[in-house]
């Protein structure tokens, strides 16, 4: 009898080769290789028989295809609504990835009360809990609809023939790596599968019209398991961030077919569950230490909502030959670009200085605009002096220390006097021409040696 030939398939790309290579010619990924069963001619025909016949449409003329509006439903919690684009869209493929533990089941059953709760009928799938575990925290949840259905199941073809009989309007399947079809070899959670029970539940969602959530579950560099082909397949990619130790999450959209990727929902873990935080730019500076040098405000825009954030810096003789600079929620090459301008143009010295930049409340600033709250929170640690608690600061810093103008400049500005400060620093070229909120002093500055005379003397 002939030996059977493995083959090894690469976990991020599903590249296929008849030897195992440290570096996948696909991808480029290093170890990403892993050893599969082969598949045995016998179970060729079963596989076959388990592809669907193409559509059969023809082919339609831009002008000819009627345009409909998507239908959105809400599904009762605002945040999440908002990271969707609005709601959810009938027939979309949504995944859901995030740490164990960081409550991505907890959220999604308790979309699943609200959606139920409207008269929608919902299917819960679960590959990893009894349906007793389910009910236990249903019922720490106050999930009571009878709407809501659980199954728990990892088998694909038996979780189809509960769809066809169920019928739902929305399905949750936890998790996709857990789900495994019997006519394949290979085990769950493995490339081809995870492919393979993707493919189906995106085929089944396409044509029925039901909107599918998808569990995911990340690896150890925070990127979601399996395949990357399972993000492109689907319509909308969320992440749930956090501290598992801390009471507050992050839900960001990183794709989104219906919707803007920069919008972000914030969350806090409770006993009775997940629950909204509407106001986050009071929750970021609750714990804020005021008239400490280093610490500097900052209105972000996250998609269509304006965000107070408190950039806090740390500077300090160094003890070594070459200084060090650790940031955490700021990009350190523009970090390294912003401490050079500092030294070059405004004559702060950090050659010997250790800097240490860390954006509070564990959120990633992205946009030019923070440039002069940081430069601001460096200049004021290494001199020793505080800027002022009610200022906020607002400002992009380029290369020749020159400060640009910024967008949404006015709604940066109203979200700032209605948390109560008082005033504030903005490029000159903003200032020109908005219309400041009653009672706040707004000053423009054009250099950045300009805007740390105001700020710090």
């Amino acid at each position: 009898m002939a030996k059977e030939k493995t083959v090894y398939m690469c976990s991020a790309c599903g590249y296929e080769t008849p030897r195992w290579m440290g570096k996948c010619p696909g991808c480029g990924a290093w170890n990403t290789l892993e050893e599969q069963a082969p598949r045995t001619a016998a179970e060729a025909p079963a596989k076959a028989a388990k592809q669907r016949p193409g559509t059969g449409a023809s082919a339609m003329r831009l002008s000819e295809i009627t345009q409909e509006e998507s239908v959105r439903a809400t599904t009762g919690i605002g945040e999440l609504d908002r990271v969707l684009g609005g709601g959810v869209v009938e027939g979309a493929l949504m995944l859901v990835g995030g740490d164990p533990g960081i409550g991505k089941s907890t959220l999604l059953l308790q979309a699943s009360e609200h959606l139920a709760q409207g008269g929608a009928r919902v299917l819960y799938i679960s590959g990893e809990e009894s349906a007793r575990q389910i009910k236990m925290r249903a019922r720490r949840l106050g999930v009571t609809s009878e709407n809501l259905l659980i199954l728990s199941e990892n088998a694909m073809d038996a979780a189809e023939r509960r769809w066809q009989e169920i019928a739902p309007d929305y399905m949750i399947v936890d998790s996709i790596q857990t789900m495994y079809r019997p006519d394949m070899a290979s085990a769950p959670g493995s490339v081809s599968q995870v492919r393979e029970c993707a493919s189906l539940l995106m085929r089944m969602a396409k044509t029925t019209g039901c909107a599918v959530f998808l569990v995911g579950h990340v690896t150890k560099e925070g990127a979601i398991a399996g395949p990357r082909v399972l993000e492109h397949m689907v319509d909308v990619v969320l992440y749930f961030e956090g501290d598992r130790q801390h009471e507050y999450r992050i839900l960001r959209a990183v794709k989104n077919r219906f919707g803007s990727v920069n919008e972000l929902g914030i969350f806090e873990m409770r006993e009775t569950g997940m629950v909204p935080v509407e106001n986050p730019s009071e929750l970021l500076l609750s714990t804020r230490a005021r008239n400490v040098p280093g610490s500097c405000v900052h209105c972000a825009i996250e998609g269509s909502r304006p965000m107070l954030v408190d950039v806090q810096a740390l500077a300090l003789q160094t003890a070594y030959g070459t200084p060090r600079r650790t940031t955490n929620g700021f990009d350190a090459g523009r970090l390294a670009l912003l401490l050079a301008v500092l030294e070059k143009r405004a004559g702060v010295s950090l050659f010997n200085q250790d800097v240490y930049i860390n954006v509070a409340g564990g959120l990633e600033l992205s946009e030019p605009a923070a440039d002069l709250s940081l430069c601001a929170a460096v200049a004021s640690s290494v001199r020793d002096v505080c800027v002022p608690p009610d200022w906020a600061v607002i400002g992009e810093v380029g290369l020749a220390g020159e400060i640009r103008a910024v967008s949404q400049a006015e709604r940066r500005l109203s979200e700032c006097a209605r948390l109560g400060f008082q005033s504030a620093v903005v490029p000159r070229e903003n200032a020109r021409h908005l219309h400041a909120p009653q009672g706040m002093r707004v000053y423009g500055v054009e250099t950045l040696a300009e805007a740390l005379s105001i700020l710090i003397g």
